[in-house]
């Protein structure tokens, strides 16, 4: 799997720390490998992981802001895994409710030393940290006024909330709250069609 993970690597023009295709290696065997015993994603193929977990998350490494980041509903760690491996300054707090999720989140970043990882087993909206976050990400969590509603709050100031979606989601876009600015752009990530992904990138007001 290694020498398809750094050939899908190449095709992201981005600049990885030492170590990290071995690392996202290991991330991709041992989700393959709870896989068959704990439904944990619905992908099951490694090659398609690759596409479907790995680049899918890394497309949005360049819309982080700030060293703060909040990735809500991580689910198996994505794309808080992938972001943490690749970003080793920046620190992540990971949540979810699923706890078998976040237990294979914490085996994870206890398997790969990443000291810059917290996994949180709690609902996005019950969450209570001690500070807010320079970037909220979330990855196929749910519609942008139901996010914003569970995680709006913990966009911190001058911070940004980047919602992960699929098509260019014109619907929720116009139910959003007008407290919020909002920016939307194309991911195009190897080896997925052309216009399937976006990135919507919002600001409270």
């Amino acid at each position: 799997m290694i020498n398809a993970i750094q050939k899908a690597l190449s095709e992201l023009g981005q600049e990885f720390p030492d170590g990290a295709a071995e690392r996202f290696a290991t991330l991709l065997d041992e989700l393959a490998r709870w896989n068959q015993r704990v439904n944990l994603t619905a992908i099951r193929d490694p090659n398609e992981m690759i596409k479907g977990h790995l680049l899918d998350s890394l497309v949005a490494r360049p819309l982080l802001h700030g060293s703060r980041i909040l990735d809500v509903g991580t689910g198996a760690g994505f794309p808080g895994l992938p972001l943490a491996i690749s970003e080793p300054a920046r620190s992540f707090e990971l949540v979810d409710g699923n706890n078998k999720k976040i237990m294979f989140v914490q085996h994870i970043a206890a398997l790969l030393g990443l000291s810059n990882v917290k996994p949180v087993k709690s609902r996005t909206e019950d969450y209570a940290p001690d500070d807010r976050f320079d970037t909220v990400i979330a990855r196929a969590v749910g519609p942008l006024v139901r996010l914003v509603e569970i995680a709006g709050h913990h966009v911190g100031e001058n911070g940004v909330f980047v919602a992960l979606k699929g098509r260019y989601p014109v619907e929720e876009l116009e139910e959003l709250p007008e407290r919020w600015d909002y920016v939307v752009e194309r991911l195009d990530v190897p080896g997925l069609e052309q216009g399937s992904r976006h990135a919507v990138t919002m600001r409270p007001r």
